[in-house]
């Protein structure tokens, strides 16, 4: 198995975890509440899906 010949310095360690980055979740308006849920997903706050009543509010 492989093994680093070399220890990896701070800053090059720092520079390589600074490209693991969060993202945003995209978020899509409700067509029955106009609230914000996230897509192919029931909306939580009224129930629906695909205009739909899937879930008790």
């Amino acid at each position: 198995m492989p093994v680093p010949k070399r220890k990896m310095s701070r800053s090059n360690t720092r520079n390589r975890r600074a490209q693991w980055k969060a993202t945003v979740p995209t978020l899509v308006t409700c067509d029955r509440c106009r609230s914000e849920k996230l897509p192919h997903i029931a909306c939580p706050t009224c129930g629906t899906y695909a205009k739909r009543q899937v879930t008790n509010p």
